[in-house]
């Protein structure tokens, strides 16, 4: 054993013993810091790991186990027609309006199954950016211009990304390309139509049940919101009735879950979610309990919750400490961020990409944050900085990242976020000063 060795041991115990001794337990900003972690993980549990993780874990998994890999790589592979590829990935923050942790599974599923680095990432960027609600909101609140400029933005940044992506690691994508060459083709169990179908209803429910309060009482989006649980309830029969006829599961299995879940709708109305909770119980049961094609679907929904999950909940304790909750203080005092954003500088724009990078902002909570910012002198630049740089990323996002891809490629993909952000902002807020 080398001295190193010898000495390594001891002194992570010292350290470890250090930090505890001098943990600033009964200073009032130390002790809010980490109920505003336990606040913010628990409103997360809340909010997002049943009405957005779960779901997501079980299209993710669904994507492994039902759809050929031959498919994912004619259309996402690194081999793939360049134009489809990044177009599809580019806009997919249409049809989905998910957050930068509900993103992730699905990013996961689709790259193990054969799908090309930069399609990947485009998609990966794009799933939580291009938030019909939130550029919607962004126009209505911050301006028209800087939700023109926030749609825009995502979407050529995404392609973008997703292009420099496979420029930077085009060995390690060749090398992928001509590994999928050889491989023989899947023997599709259904149609594509089929597949598609049953796909359109898991992301049914997993947009209806997400589906945000929107400021007006009238309109197309109230009248969905107020038609959400019905709407995510249509999805999900529909959803059951494809897994009897075309998957093979138990109509007795199916009816029981529905009826269960219908049953705590009529008792509960006012808690929808007690019957959402219950329609995904029954899922998981039933699944988990089969042999088959839908155990293994169960399976695969599992390893991305396990490898996902916890990586989350850490990440999030940790921006809850560090940022705190909207209106509440954490480590970092509020007015530091504040006073870092005036004007239009380099390094205000900087700032706002790279905190906007690390914080974690749910589906649209990050318009009300902005517009309390620009109330406090924040500048038209890093507002746009960190709209482009915010809803993509945050550290829990990082941290599942990282185990994905690896820390190069997600060192490549944060700086590339940061740095086009950072530009992006300072090019507005020359534009629009």
């Amino acid at each position: 054993m080398n001295l190193s060795e010898k000495w390594k041991q001891p002194l992570l115990i010292a350290s470890i013993f250090l930090g505890i001794f001098y943990l600033p337990v009964g200073h009032a900003r130390f002790d809010n810091a980490l109920l505003e972690a336990l606040h913010l993980a628990k409103w997360y549990a809340r909010e997002h790991v049943l009405l957005c993780l779960i779901p997501a874990f079980f299209i993710a998994g669904a994507i492994a186990v039902f759809i050929s890999q031959g498919s994912v790589m004619k259309y996402l592979g690194a081999k793939a027609n360049k134009v489809l590829a990044y177009g599809v990935a580019s806009v997919s923050g249409c049809i989905l309006a998910v957050c930068s942790c509900t993103v992730l599974p699905l990013f996961a599923g689709i790259y193990r199954m054969g799908a090309g680095l930069g399609p990947a990432t485009a998609f990966l960027y794009a799933g939580p950016a291009i938030n019909v609600l939130a550029i919607i909101l962004t126009a209505k609140i911050l301006g028209v211009e800087m939700g023109i400029a926030r749609a825009l933005g995502a979407v050529i940044f995404s392609i973008v990304i997703g292009l420099s992506m496979h420029a930077i690691f085009r060995r390690e994508e060749a090398e992928k390309a001509a590994a999928q060459m050889v491989l023989p083709d899947d023997e599709a169990k259904r149609k594509l139509w089929q597949n598609g179908l049953y796909f359109a209803s898991m992301v049914g429910v997993l947009v209806f049940a997400n589906w945000g309060k929107p400021d007006a009482a009238t309109g197309i989006w109230a009248g969905i919101y107020g038609t959400k649980w019905l709407l995510t309830a249509g999805f999900a029969a529909a959803l059951g009735l494809m897994l009897v006829r075309w998957f093979g599961v138990a109509l007795w299995k199916v009816l029981l879950t529905a009826t269960a879940a219908a049953g705590l709708a009529y008792a509960f109305p006012e808690q929808p979610l007690v019957a959402f909770s219950a329609g995904m119980l029954g899922l998981t049961l039933f699944t988990a309990t089969d042999k088959g094609e839908t155990g293994e679907w169960f399976a695969s929904s599992w390893g991305f919750a396990k490898q996902i999950l916890p990586l989350l909940l850490f990440g999030v304790l940790i921006a809850g400490a560090l940022l705190g909750r909207v209106g509440h203080e954490g480590l970092i005092p509020s007015e530091w961020i504040a006073r870092a954003v005036g004007g239009n500088s380099l390094q205000a724009n900087f700032f706002a990409s790279f905190a906007g990078a690390f914080m974690y902002f749910a589906t649209l909570t990050e318009v009300p944050i902005l517009q309390g910012l620009i109330g406090n002198g924040m500048g038209k630049g890093p507002a746009l900085a960190l709209l482009l740089a915010g809803p993509a990323l945050s550290l829990p996002n990082m941290l599942v990242i990282r185990s994905v891809l690896g820390t190069q490629k997600t060192i490549a993909f944060v700086a590339l976020v940061i740095v086009m952000a950072t530009l992006s902002g300072l090019l507005y807020g020359t534009l629009f000063a």
